[in-house]
């Protein structure tokens, strides 16, 4: 018997209380369902991963490309899906809130609104504006969807750990549920994002080297790959068809 939203829904928070969870980045109806099966509890999208399934580039994607993508995940599973936002779509706060209320729409149990446009951070003032605005429009619909504020300083250079600190605080006086900073690595610095910020929960992106087990260790309550299984699947298609043409023969399936 499908699950419903509302249970969908409630389970993704309850996994937000304790422990440490994985949340792997499927792009397609078909990795969907093979992270279900193999027992992950919840499933978030990844941005790239389906850009490059369009033949697109991250970032080329419409609002409305991403709603239907969104839909499509969604309904797809009975696991609760996050929903990699981007930066909303928009850049005016009010934007942002009204394009959050369409997401909602889609059955999400959570969605990410990121802080910078291009290789620039949206000024802090401005961010957490956008942040309070995606918040209230989640209240407004009833829904009980988590909001993800993330922050994307380390992603373009900006790797000042203070200043990432103080967005993610703000974040979290605006209304976020869960804190990102996708790009922190060093295990120290994890920690202190930890501490800034509780109670609430930290997501943290997991890079090679990264091991899931010292990021439950140093607090982190979820853990999500971005990109990273579409990259694996695409690196292997690659070589596969390398194979092809250079030898004329495909390796072994399986």
């Amino acid at each position: 018997m499908p699950v419903d939203l509302k249970t969908k829904r409630a389970n993704f928070r309850e996994l937000h209380k304790a422990g440490c969870f994985v949340l792997p980045n499927p792009w397609d109806v078909g990795s969907v369902r093979r992270l279900e099966r193999m027992g992950f509890n919840a499933l978030a999208t990844t941005s790239a991963g389906y850009a490059w399934a369009m033949g697109r580039d991250d970032g080329e994607l419409s609002r409305d490309e991403v709603l239907d993508h969104l839909r499509m995940i969604c309904g797809a599973t009975d696991l609760p899906v996050n929903a990699d936002f981007e930066a909303g779509f928009a850049d005016s706060a009010e934007g942002v809130g009204a394009n959050v209320a369409l997401a909602v729409e889609t059955g999400v149990a959570g969605l990410s609104v990121e802080d910078r446009v291009g290789k620039e951070l949206y000024e802090l003032g401005r961010a957490s504006e956008r942040i309070r605005a995606a918040r209230a429009a989640i209240d407004r619909s009833g829904e009980d969807v988590m909001l993800i504020a993330r922050s994307e300083g380390f992603l373009i250079g900006r790797t000042e750990l203070s200043a990432t600190i103080d967005r993610l605080v703000a974040y979290a006086e605006a209304g976020a549920d869960c804190l990102y900073a996708p790009g922190i690595v060093d295990g120290a610095a994890i920690e202190a994002v930890v501490s800034a910020v509780a109670p609430k929960p930290v997501n943290v992106l997991l890079f090679p080297g990264m091991r899931v087990a010292d990021l439950e260790k140093a607090g982190v309550r979820r853990v999500s790959v971005g990109s990273a299984l579409a990259a694996a699947a695409w690196g292997g298609f690659d070589r596969a068809a390398k194979q092809l043409v250079e030898e004329g023969t495909v390796p072994p399936r399986g």
